[in-house]
């Protein structure tokens, strides 16, 4: 059993820390092509690698009888929101800062937990959430100053995400995690097909659409088979040592991406980035041991 869920929290290191990775390649992208054509780009190629994976496991019927059609729209339009958010945040901010940001959507989906589904904010959640936009705050003060509202873009993700976890909840136990991830990107293709053309016809010169370089396009293909590879491992590593002890681990990135930047982008935080950052996960780590030791008591 320990042997188990040792195994499980290794498969789960390596799947957040693969998310980073992935992160970073986005990055080097900035000013090759627009956010809006890599992100829908890396969602059509997972579409039709996880179709094809769902097609030839469960049949046409599998693949096209998707559970809650309009939640599934949702997720796909959620995820669509944070993709957009943080590829469009990586272009301009520095790749710690964004990240940071994002891990605040454990404290807004406890919000909407509240608003959507009824559920009690208790005085512990209030807690994580003041101690989270503290960190927000700290964490956006000098990207701010030199961005203005484009600092925001993090925080786009962090409520993309939460309403996706959100969709995910209503959905729990009605399919296996691979057919879910499938209909997750089949539904955020298109979305993400019509922003891109939406923008490139706004004028916009950073969102008009062009044929990239054949490199371009390679690392949008590592993207869409590293982060499916990634959400994979996450998921054995969930099934073997427990979504509780799993859940901590999502930390792994921002140490990941922080190594990335400094290595690969001469990016390095500075003290104040860093007690923002600690303060998010001070929260995002109080806020789960209250609600196992809740959940175990």
């Amino acid at each position: 059993m320990r042997r188990a869920e040792s195994s499980g929290m290794l498969f789960a290191l390596a799947g957040f820390a693969l998310l980073s990775v992935g992160d970073g390649v986005i990055k080097t992208m900035a000013g090759e092509w627009p956010s809006t054509a890599i992100a829908a780009t890396r969602y059509l190629l997972g579409a039709v690698g996880l179709g094809a994976m769902v097609l030839m496991h469960d049949g046409p019927r599998g693949l096209l009888n998707a559970p809650r059609p309009a939640l599934q729209w949702l997720r796909g339009l959620s995820v669509s929101m944070a993709t957009l958010g943080f590829f469009s945040a990586l272009f301009v901010m520095p790749i710690t800062a964004a990240t940071t940001i994002t891990f605040t959507s454990p404290i807004i989906t406890t919000i909407l937990a509240a608003v959507f589904l009824g559920e009690v904010i208790r005085r512990s959640s209030l807690l994580a959430i003041a101690m989270a936009f503290t960190g927000v705050l700290i964490v956006l003060r000098p990207n701010f100053a030199d961005l203005g509202w484009a600092a925001l873009l993090p925080m786009i993700t962090a409520f993309g995400m939460s309403m996706l976890f959100i969709c995910n909840r209503m959905l729990a136990g009605q399919a296996s995690g691979m057919a879910m991830q499938a209909w997750l990107a089949m539904a955020a293709a298109p979305i993400l097909i019509a922003a891109s053309l939406a923008f490139h016809a706004s004028g916009l010169p950073a969102f008009a659409l062009f044929v990239p370089d054949l490199t371009v396009l390679a690392r949008c293909a590592f993207v869409a088979v590293s982060a499916s590879g990634a959400h994979w491992l996450i998921y054995l590593g969930t099934t073997r040592a427990g979504a509780g002890a799993v859940a901590p681990m999502v930390y792994v990135q921002l140490l990941v991406v922080t190594l990335i930047g400094w290595l690969f982008f001469g990016e390095m935080p500075d003290a104040m980035v860093l007690l923002g950052a600690g303060l998010i996960v001070l929260a995002g780590v109080y806020l789960w041991h209250s609600d196992r030791k809740r959940s175990l008591g």
